[in-house]
Order: C-alpha cells, then sequence, then structure tokens
C-alpha cells in the first residue's frame, strides 16, 4: 500500500507531504484544484516518462518521493530479477533535474525508468474513464477468469514445460538447420579428413625431418669435415692423441719423481680418455654416414606434402594440422550421425508435447467451469451499476498453438442491450460502460488474488443516483482487502470513504500553489455538503451531508 508522498516543485505544487492510511480513501476538489497534478506526480513515481515543463521552478530540481509497504506483495523475485535492494519498507523516488535529466532510485539505488515501470506496475493501478486499455487486453482478460478458475498452480506447470518444449524446439531446428548446412559440406569435409588422414602426421616430425634433409642435403661437406676432425686427433704426424699420450706418460714418469707432478699426470689422462672417446664418436659418425639419394628424395616429398597441406588449411604446425583433422573428423562425425540426434530429439519434443497438452486440457477445463460463475457475478454487479441490459459470452477455443498462458484464444464479448449483437468489449462499450465494467471485474478480483492499490480517477462521470451509492458501495467492499482511492465529483462516494482528502488551490504572494489537505469530520460535512449545493452551504445541504456521512 502506499503509505506516504512527496512532493516538490511540480507543476503548481511547491511542496506537497502526506500521509495516507490502509481502507477507502476519498480525494475531492473543484475542477482545476490540481487533481490531475497530483496524478501527474504520482505517474513519475510508476516510472511515466519526465517532462521538463513540469518544472515549478525552472532552476530547481523536482523530487518526487513516495513509501510503499509491500510486506504481503511476493516482490522478492521481481527485486532480484531488477538486482534491486528488497525492503518491506520501499521508498521510490525521482528527480527531474533542470537541465531535463530524469533519476530514478529505489531504496536509493539507482534503477532504470524500464525496472521503476515493472515495479510500478505492481504497486499501483490507476483507472480512469479514460484508461480501460487493459480491459480489452487479452492478458488481463484471461488473469480475470484464472483468478475464479484457480489454475496458478497449473499455469506455473505450463509455464515451465512450455520453457522446456521451446529449448527443445530450439535445438532441433538447430540441428536441422546443421544437417542442412553440413549436407552440403559433408563431401569436401571427408575428403580433406582423408587427405589428412593419410599424410599420417606424427607432432614434432617436421623439425626431424628438415634436420635429415640438411644431413642429407650436404652429406659430402659433412664427410670431409669428419675426416679432417679425425686426422686432427690421430694423425701420427700432427695428432692430437700421439703427442698427448706422449705427454701423459712423461708426467706419469714424474709423477713417480714427487707426488706434486701426479694431479698434472691425472689432468693429462682426463684429457686424453674424453679427446680419445670423441675420436670414437666421429668414427662411429663416419660410419652411419653415406649417400642415400632415394632417402633425400623422399624426405624431400615428405616436406613438400606437408608444406601443401599447410598452404591448404593456411596452417603452420603440424600441431595445428591434427587438430583441424579432429575438428574434420567431428563434423564427418557429426553430420553422420546428425539423424539419429534428430529423432531424439523428435522423441523427447512429442513427450514434452503430450506433458503440455495434458496441462493445457486441465486448465481449459477449469477456465470452462468458470465462465458462468465470473458471467454471473459480473451482469449481477453491472446491474447495481445501472446497466441491467449487460451480457457477457465468454469463449474459449482450443488451438494448437502453445501461448504463454495456454492453448486458447479467448473471446470476451460483450452486449450492453437487449436483442444486441455480442461484440468485443471495445467495439461494443462505451467509456463509461467500459469503467463500470472495469470497476465490477476489480472488485471480483479482490475476493480471489492480492490486487494492487487502486486509484479510480473520476470513473463516476455521468453517474449519479442510487447508482453513485451502488459504487461506492463496491469500492468500498474492496476497500477491506487492499486499499483504495477514489478521486470523485459525487458527495455519494464521498461520504463512503475512511479517509478524505481535499485538493485546493491557494494564492500566496501572487503565486497559485496547490495543496492537499486531510479533512476532520467537520471539515467533511461542509465539503459533502458543498459537493450537494454549491460553495454557499445551507442548512438542508449541511443536514443531507451528516445524513450521508452517517
Amino acid at each position: 500500500m502506499l503509505t506516504s508522498l512527496s512532493i516538490k516543485n511540480y507543476a503548481l505544487i511547491d511542496n506537497l507531504q502526506v500521509d495516507f492510511n490502509n481502507g477507502f480513501t476519498i480525494i475531492t476538489g473543484e475542477t482545476g484544484a490540481g487533481k490531475s497534478i497530483l496524478l501527474g506526480g504520482l505517474s513519475l513515481i510508476l516510472g511515466k516518462r519526465a517532462d521538463l515543463s513540469s518544472l515549478r521552478n525552472k532552476d530547481k530540481k523536482c523530487i518526487i518521493e513516495a513509501s510503499f509497504d509491500i510486506t504481503n506483495y511476493k516482490l522478492k523475485s521481481l527485486f532480484n530479477t531488477e538486482d534491486l535492494d528488497f525492503e518491506p519498507q520501499t521508498i521510490i523516488r525521482r528527480e527531474i533535474l533542470p537541465s531535463g535529466k530524469s533519476r530514478a532510485f529505489v531504496n536509493d539505488s539507482p534503477v532504470k525508468l524500464s525496472s521503476l515501470q515493472l515495479l510500478g506496475n505492481q504497486l499501483i493501478d490507476i483507472h480512469s474513464q479514460h484508461e480501460t486499455l487493459q480491459l480489452v487486453d487479452d492478458d488481463f482478460q484471461f488473469q480475470v477468469i484464472d483468478a475464479l478458475a484457480q489454475t496458478q498452480k497449473e499455469l506455473q506447470s505450463y509455464a515451465t514445460k512450455r520453457i522446456e518444449y521451446k529449448t527443445l524446439k530450439k535445438a532441433l531446428d538447430k540441428l536441422i538447420a546443421f544437417q542442412t548446412e553440413a549436407i552440403k559440406e559433408h563431401d569436401y569435409n571427408a575428403f580433406l579428413l582423408n587427405e589428412l588422414t593419410q599424410a599420417n602426421l606424427k607432432a614434432g616430425e617436421l623439425e626431424a625431418l628438415e634436420e635429415e634433409l640438411k644431413t642429407l642435403s650436404n652429406i659430402d661437406a659433412i664427410q670431409e669435415k669428419l675426416t679432417a676432425s679425425n686426422q686432427l686427433l690421430s694423425e701420427e704426424q700432427i695428432g692430437v692423441l700421439p703427442g698427448l699420450t706422449e705427454l701423459k706418460n712423461t708426467l706419469k714418469q714424474l709423477s713417480g719423481v714427487s707426488n706434486k707432478y701426479q694431479n698434472l699426470y691425472n689432468r693429462a689422462n682426463s684429457s686424453l680418455i674424453e679427446l680419445d672417446d670423441l675420436f670414437s664418436e666421429l668414427e662411429n659418425f663416419q660410419g652411419d654416414l653415406e649417400a642415400d639419394p632415394n632417402r633425400l628424395a623422399e624426405v624431400n616429398g615428405r616436406l613438400t606434402t606437408i608444406n601443401n597441406l599447410f598452404q591448404k588449411h593456411i596452417e603452420s604446425s603440424i600441431e595445428g594440422l591434427l587438430s583441424i583433422k579432429t575438428q574434420l573428423s567431428d563434423k564427418v562425425l557429426a553430420t553422420e550421425n546428425v539423424d539419429v540426434d534428430i529423432d531424439e530429439k523428435k522423441s523427447e519434443i512429442l513427450k514434452i508435447k503430450y506433458d503440455l497438452d495434458a496441462v493445457a486440457q486441465v486448465i481449459h477445463n477449469k477456465r470452462k467451469k468458470a465462465i458462468p460463475s465470473l458471467k454471473q457475478k459480473l451482469e449481477a454487479i453491472l446491474l447495481q451499476l445501472g446497466m441491467p441490459n449487460a451480457q457477457f459470452n465468454i469463449e474459449l477455443v482450443i488451438t494448437d498453438t502453445y501461448y504463454t498462458n495456454g492453448k486458447e484464444i479467448l473471446d470476451f464479448l460483450f452486449s450492453a442491450n437487449k436483442g444486441g449483437d455480442f461484440k468485443p468489449l471495445k467495439k461494443s462499450a462505451s467509456g463509461g460502460e467500459l469503467s463500470r465494467i472495469m470497476l465490477a471485474i476489480k472488485s471480483i478480483l479482490t475476493q480471489y488474488i492480492k490486487l494492487p492499490t487502486i486509484m479510480f480517477d473520476e470513473i463516476d462521470t455521468g453517474v449519479s443516483g442510487e447508482i453513485s451509492n451502488k459504487m461506492a458501495d463496491i469500492m468500498a467492499g474492496m476497500s477491506k482487502t487492499m486499499q483504495v482511492f477514489s478521486i470523485t465529483h459525487l458527495p455519494q462516494i464521498a461520504a463512503k470513504g475512511h479517509t478524505h482528502f481535499k485538493v485546493y488551490k491557494e494564492d500566496i504572494n501572487e503565486i497559485t500553489t496547490t495543496n492537499l489537505a486531510k479533512l476532520n469530520h467537520d471539515e467533511r460535512i461542509v465539503e459533502i455538503a458543498q459537493m450537494l449545493g454549491g460553495i454557499e452551504v445551507s442548512n438542508s445541504a449541511l443536514a443531507h451531508a451528516k445524513e450521508l456521512l452517517n
């Protein structure tokens, strides 16, 4: 419920602060006093777009703030979805800066206008004779029927299964699209895969081949260098090994003379062993090395094959080619197995469709059962509201389409006159009739679901006498389970309120300002008397006002 409202620097309002109670609240005032301004400010809290012309003082910002008690509104999930801090006493603030920029806050956290609109729709329903679009909206009409049919549990199950169905359907469509495209590419992918498979590539192979190619291409030069190296080590005249052997033997003799020469001997001996090992390895390399034109051609051919594959696949490593081979293998395998996947997905869809159809049928049956009760209740209330010939024809037609709220198309048809044709509401009901129908529907809904605060804005226009009493009784009855506001010109309705506010204008320092005042009992008598007989209050008007209040 709306617990307080503060408006600063908005239109004719300078600084307004007011607290509200639960129950039935009346707002009255002369035409032009500023009731529409009050609604305009409240609409900004609910997410309406701001207008710089709304600023009273163009040099100051406009601030509108409202507090709501949302303890019983079950809005935690909405707060979580919109990433807002949930507070049982939630404060919404809207600011319009002189620059024209607008800002919105929920519990002091900045929010987008879209989030404010989502939240606002759950907090206040402003309804006037000129705003009845909701009544002719299919989703709202289903909401009405479902409230009486008590289909909330089934609708939740249906929604869950519908999401699963749409997910599976999307996956199937993706598989079919993949199959269509893959079939076109299958032969080419299979050819590429076969080419890479036959190439029998191995990780690290390229480096080994390139090294082998260098050896085979330079075998004569390598042989020459190995021979020269051996000669340097072993040649009797210039070789290192004979000289080092003689050096070792000489130092061995010295070590016999004195131990201090032993280390020199050991070092010479170690060098001889190392060089002798080097000589043996050089001989082995010479023995293994031989010209092999066939192997050279084979290595060149292998490298040509690999380089051709590099160019074809725009790749520079064998590891990259092996990765491409894996990808091609997956594609070819997926193409060859996609029929199985499609059949499995179709089977899953058939199962979820069966479940969806079963739940949709339960929803349909419960709705069909609730329609006569809804029709009877609506027509009974409209009879009290001066529409004795009002009749409804509510039809449900099951289709093959899975809509958000079931598989049905709803025709909410209406006739205001005896013998008249049944037509959709927006084509058969006047503005005043739509307003009364909305009042009737909302009063019925309060018996089944928790509604947000509702504000009726002069929906009693053109209504008088006993009908206005009935309208007041209906709104008062609704206020037993929800917060109801009525902006009215009718004293019969004003007298039924639990709390009464008056909107008025006054001139302060030659500037017109709109204010809102809460009336006490005596002030209510005077206000209702003026509504009955004009500014000059007569004794009979006062007596009549007292009678209405009592």
